[in-house]
């Protein structure tokens, strides 16, 4: 085991180039980058909603020809295009290998401090809904195998589906609608993890004002995570279900809460494990980018989004490595639950 994951940590290295190669590739084939954004707020050209900014940046190479030339080049030189993409790209590389991201073009801080004071809301709103999943999801498709062909499997199959092809962020927008101020009603707040107020609450205040903002968009999150881990867990467990050694834990006398729970669940959550990596994948940097920017949320989904549209290079591969890297890491965290499980496993014979 200790050799595969080795290996595995190894392979991490040419994943994380090869991925930063083919954006760094496609970044400099984008119109408008931070140069073009500069000029444009030079010359009072920026503002306005994101999707102005397309006629703004492609403005900004006209805009620049009123400029002193020695200004446009000092600007190259500030954002570093005075350099060719090829120097840049082994720059940025030497920096990574040493974890240093840099500093964002318009924000004024280093890439590193807006990762770190970033991350606790995008943290917070991936652990409560993974939480939330995990916990409806399993009881409910072992239920559901159970009593698997009933009206209740039916209905709440039917359920399922919806919830599966409702995506997230139109659920967000519905639950907007319906809960904060769209209708009559006003119980939940659309902006922000906490309120304006909340230095001021007392402990208990501060819990309740903290989950009160994070119902609709941990509600908005769980609802394709729900509906995947709930067929996948019923699917496992009538697969086991139907194997002889149920057939024969069954003769034995054995109850059926023990036969379950006791002998079909350990060999059944193998393959919902399978499924944790690319949940928590989807949770904590797919799904959260909407989700935070629908929600006004500060996190790191919310500035990747936003750094993407200023082009703000630094902070955008910064996010982009942090969050290869993330999945990387929990995909190998998720082989290595296989062996916790079933100790059978043996991914270092595996390999050979």
């Amino acid at each position: 085991m200790t050799a595969y994951i080795l290996r595995r940590l190894l392979l991490i290295i040419p994943t994380l180039l090869a991925i930063l190669l083919v954006n760094f590739a496609i970044v400099q084939a984008a119109p408008g980058g931070p140069v073009e954004q500069a000029v444009a707020r030079l010359q009072g050209l920026a503002g306005g909603a994101p999707g102005a900014r397309v006629e703004t940046v492609q403005n900004a190479s006209r805009a620049s020809r009123g400029l002193d030339p020695k200004l446009i080049e000092e600007i190259k030189r500030q954002y570093g295009f005075d350099k060719s993409a090829p120097e840049r790209l082994w720059l940025m590389l030497g920096q990574y290998a040493r974890l240093d991201f840099g500093s964002s073009f318009f924000r004024g801080a280093k890439v590193t401090d807006l990762i770190v004071d970033k991350l606790p809301v995008t943290l917070s709103l991936g652990f409560w809904a993974t939480l939330i999943t995990y916990l409806v999801s399993i009881p409910l498709g072992i239920r559901k195998a159970v009593h698997h062909g009933s009206r209740f499997d039916a209905w709440s199959s039917a359920l399922i589906v919806i919830g599966y092809a409702l995506p997230s962020f139109l659920f967000a927008l519905l639950l907007i609608v319906l809960f904060a101020g769209g209708t009559s009603l006003n119980w939940f707040p659309v902006r922000g993890l906490v309120s304006e107020n909340f230095a001021q609450l007392n402990l208990l205040g501060k819990v309740a004002d903290y989950f009160w903002h994070l119902v609709l968009p941990v509600s908005a999150l769980v609802i394709g995570g729900f509906a995947t881990l709930t067929l996948l867990t019923k699917n496992a467990f009538l697969d086991e279900i139907s194997r002889q050694y149920v057939v024969t834990a069954r003769a034995k006398g054995l109850s059926e809460r023990r036969v379950l729970y006791g002998h079909v669940l350990r060999n059944a959550m193998l393959l919902v494990v399978a499924g944790i990596p690319q949940a928590l994948i989807t949770v904590f940097f797919a799904g959260s980018l909407l989700i935070e920017v629908i929600f006004s949320l500060d996190g790191l989904g919310r500035m990747s989004y936003e750094a993407a549209v200023s082009r703000d290079y630094p902070v955008v591969f910064g996010t982009l490595f942090i969050f290869t890297l993330a999945g990387l890491l929990i995909r190998l965290l998720g082989d290595l639950a296989y062996t916790v499980l079933d100790p059978r496993i043996d991914f270092d014979a595996r390999s050979h």
